[in-house]
């Protein structure tokens, strides 16, 4: 049974009506009847095959407003990338105790995982490990570089990852619910604007298939795109 305050909360809007990105963002805003500070998502429909390479939609946007969210940052590395790792605010720098951790002890206590390319061949046997939960370095989204200040600077400053799924749908977080309106449809716009330009040249027909805010416990909110790239 849902709640009285939920079933409320969807007397407040349209379910099948389709709103300017402000107007959605702000209903989902009013509709949220969480006790905590919900986070927002959106959800975009892409009229993509991801199971075509050429047709995969993959990439990394740095919201203007971050995201809200304290992020745990492991970096494997060694010297002098080590050191830069440590300066630039990483929370766990090494190489292979962390490796032997992870492996040994089943530790999990980050969120992402960045390498320097030299230390990939030690990282890639964890494949099957990290690969499942997210976790896996990858030069697309910018977590296999040797500019390991760089890419720790962008993780903390709300760096997120837009990625299609098998049911092709990007599902990417956008911020929470105490940003307010306008900060909120600031980061939506530039997480919309990336997903758009990272359009592939194989795709055909309608690119944009639909839109949908939602917070974490809320109902979703379809959205107005325009233009609805074709």
């Amino acid at each position: 049974m849902k709640g009285k305050k939920f079933v409320d909360s969807l007397k407040k809007f349209d379910k099948t009506k389709q709103y300017e990105i402000e107007e959605a963002v702000q209903i989902a805003l009013d509709t949220a009847t969480a006790k905590f500070d919900e986070t927002l998502e959106l959800h975009v429909k892409l009229g993509v095959d991801p199971r075509h390479a050429d047709q995969q939609v993959r990439g990394v946007v740095v919201l203007p407003n971050g995201t809200g969210k304290t992020v745990r940052v492991l970096v494997i590395a060694k010297g002098v990338k080590a050191d830069e790792a440590k300066a630039a605010g990483a929370d766990y720098v090494g190489a292979e105790e962390y490796i032997e951790k992870i492996q040994k002890e089943n530790w999990f206590d980050f969120d992402i995982m960045i390498t320097t390319p030299d230390m990939m061949g030690l990282v890639g046997r964890m494949g099957k490990v990290l690969g499942p939960k997210g976790l896996m370095p990858n030069p697309k989204s910018g977590t296999v570089t040797m500019d390991v200040a760089k890419a720790v600077n962008d993780v903390k400053a709300g760096k997120v990852e837009y990625r299609v799924d098998k049911t092709r749908i990007c599902h990417v977080i956008f911020g929470k619910h105490s940003f307010g309106k306008d900060k909120l449809v600031e980061n939506a716009r530039t997480l919309m604007d990336a997903i758009i330009k990272a359009k592939p040249a194989a795709a055909k027909g309608t690119y944009l298939k639909s839109v949908t805010v939602a917070t974490t416990m809320g109902r979703g909110v379809k959205v107005a795109y325009k233009p609805l790239v074709k």
